[in-house]
């Protein structure tokens, strides 16, 4: 469901309500740049120093990068560094209230949340499973904010990507692998924090013959990640995703070109469409999460989000699949590799 766009004026007005800082427009936007010269990692660094003057960053369909502003004074230093600026009504203090206030009365299993500082708006997704009161309860809530929020109604139903069958296996479960991590000599993987949760060993087989590692650490909800540590039987441990490896890891920028690998639908592409999402499982709400419109299927939990030869993230879930499309959330792996100390390689 698309909710009515309201008035500038109106949305002025729920915004002040929520107690956030007011934003006039522009007397005349900025000039933009033609051209781009900056990284989207340089992008996203300059856009965290605006801050309030900011609602973020992204990277185009032409792959410039984009950086988006309040007012001209800070159109004027993004353009003089080397990057795009698009001026803004909202910026980074009054879209974080904004995902505030949906925390306070929106949170419904079946909903997702995440800036898409491209549209100046905070995109709330929700599922099939949301009807009736529930449904209710979003749309009222998000009716409050006026044009800071989108609401999208999206195929299927938000869960974590879990399911028996191959890959590695956990008790009665299936999850996928997703980056192999170490900490000096000693070998570790990633995988998603509610597979964590539900097999404390794991197996490279389905009869548990082929002992793989067992749990040092599983975190979900709030996060989405858990720490498995290497039999010492066991050593065939690349640092590789399929046949690409991995040598860094980092936070992806909105329009960013990104893949997935599971072991229930292979490899898949698509783009990063968001960033701090919220999704709220029937089994918890975890937050900061990477938001994509690559496709997902149970079993695909844990495995790997990555961008040439750099990791971004871990298969959180999501809803849909990959005949029909949908959309799937990933835990940021950096937030991982801080957490338990390790590091690609």
């Amino acid at each position: 469901m698309r909710l009515t766009r309201s008035s500038l004026r109106h949305a002025a007005v729920a915004t002040a309500a929520l107690g956030l800082i007011g934003t006039a427009l522009m007397a005349a936007p900025a000039q933009a740049a033609t051209s781009s010269t900056m990284s989207p990692a340089s992008a996203q660094a300059l856009a965290s120093q605006l801050g309030a003057r900011s609602a973020g960053n992204y990277v185009d369909s032409a792959g410039k990068s984009v950086v988006t502003v309040t007012d001209n004074a800070a159109a004027q230093q993004v353009a003089a560094a080397g990057a795009v600026p698009k001026m803004v009504t909202y910026g980074a203090a009054q879209l974080a209230g904004v995902t505030a206030a949906l925390g306070r009365s929106a949170t419904v299993p079946g909903t997702a949340w995440a800036t898409d500082p491209a549209t100046d708006q905070v995109v709330v997704s929700v599922d099939q499973s949301v009807t009736g009161a529930k449904l209710a309860q979003v749309t009222a809530a998000t009716r409050q904010l006026g044009d800071a929020v989108r609401v999208e109604k999206v195929a299927g139903v938000f869960s974590p990507r879990l399911s028996g069958g191959d890959a590695i296996w956990g008790g009665q479960y299936r999850c996928s692998l997703g980056f192999n991590v170490r900490n000096g000599s000693t070998y570790y993987f990633l995988t998603a924090g509610h597979c964590g949760n539900v097999a404390s060993t794991w197996y490279a087989d389905s009869g548990h013959t082929q002992l793989v590692g067992s749990n040092q650490n599983s975190q979900f909800p709030g996060n989405d990640f858990a720490l498995v540590k290497y039999a010492a039987s066991y050593t065939n441990h690349p640092g590789t995703v399929g046949s690409v490896d991995i040598t860094g890891a980092a936070n992806p920028t909105t329009g960013t070109a990104v893949t997935r690998r599971g072991s229930t639908s292979g490899i898949h592409s698509g783009t990063v469409t968001g960033l701090n999402a919220t999704v709220n499982y029937s089994e918890g709400t975890v937050t900061g999460m990477i938001k994509t419109n690559v496709c997902a299927e149970p079993g695909d939990s844990g495995g790997p989000l990555y961008g040439g030869h750099t990791a971004y993230g871990l298969t959180s879930g999501g809803s849909g699949n990959c005949s029909s499309g949908g959309t799937t959330f990933f835990q940021p792996v950096v937030e991982a590799l801080n957490t338990y100390g390790v590091s690609v390689y």
